[in-house]
């Protein structure tokens, strides 16, 4: 973050990780001029923000000076707590899976000319903060061994069929669609169903 300040007419910087499976936006850290924030308690739906939405969707940075995109949803958690006058998103990519993204809303001397070519260098730099970032949390580059048939169930869970669907649709127990499921979340080091499918989600295994 102290890189985008450095590089970009902006005074401040807010750190999100992005969940496609639930279109969830949660705050990590923000850089301000006050110092580094801790913003873990900010949540939001995304896809009530338009401004965010239409920045993940296109995977291209967006920009707005107007509140609108933030104050037409009265439970959105980032614009009750921050003023903003105008705003900057930042979507962070790897390929074609947005895992996050920066959001500004102070710039400099108050006022910043965001045209088409500032707009595709945020976007680059998006780009490659999301390759550094996603890479970074790949253990030592381990490849997921995920079979067929576990990538199959997960993607059957990523679309909300029961395990009594599953097993019906693809003529097998539930004792085994749940011995896949197993197997799948403990290959991909998750916690559960939805941590597992989030995870195969952001390494592009499963597309949105």
């Amino acid at each position: 973050m102290k890189v985008y300040l450095e590089m970009f007419p902006v005074l401040d910087a807010y750190l999100f990780r992005y969940s496609p499976l639930e279109h969830l936006g949660e705050g990590i850290i923000a850089l301000t001029s006050s110092g580094l924030v801790h913003i873990g308690d900010i949540r939001d739906d995304i896809q009530t923000i338009p401004l965010i939405y239409a920045a993940i969707r296109e995977r291209k940075a967006k920009y707005s000076t107007g509140l609108e995109y933030f104050l037409n949803h009265s439970t959105c958690k980032f614009s009750d707590r921050f003023p903003i006058t105008s705003s900057a998103i930042v979507p962070l990519c790897n390929g074609s899976v947005v895992i996050g993204y920066i959001c500004t809303t102070e710039f400099e001397d108050g006022t910043v000319k965001m045209d088409d070519q500032m707009l595709s260098s945020l976007t680059l730099f998006g780009k490659l903060v999301g390759k550094v970032l996603d890479d970074s949390t790949n253990m030592d580059g381990e490849t997921i061994q995920i079979s067929k048939r576990e990538l199959e169930v997960m993607k059957r869970i990523a679309r909300g069929e029961s395990t009594k669907e599953m097993a019906a649709y693809m003529g097998i127990g539930e004792v085994t669609v749940k011995q896949y499921v197993k197997s799948a979340i403990k290959k991909l080091n998750a916690q559960n169903r939805a941590h597992a499918v989030a995870e195969l989600f952001r390494r592009g295994i499963i597309k949105i």
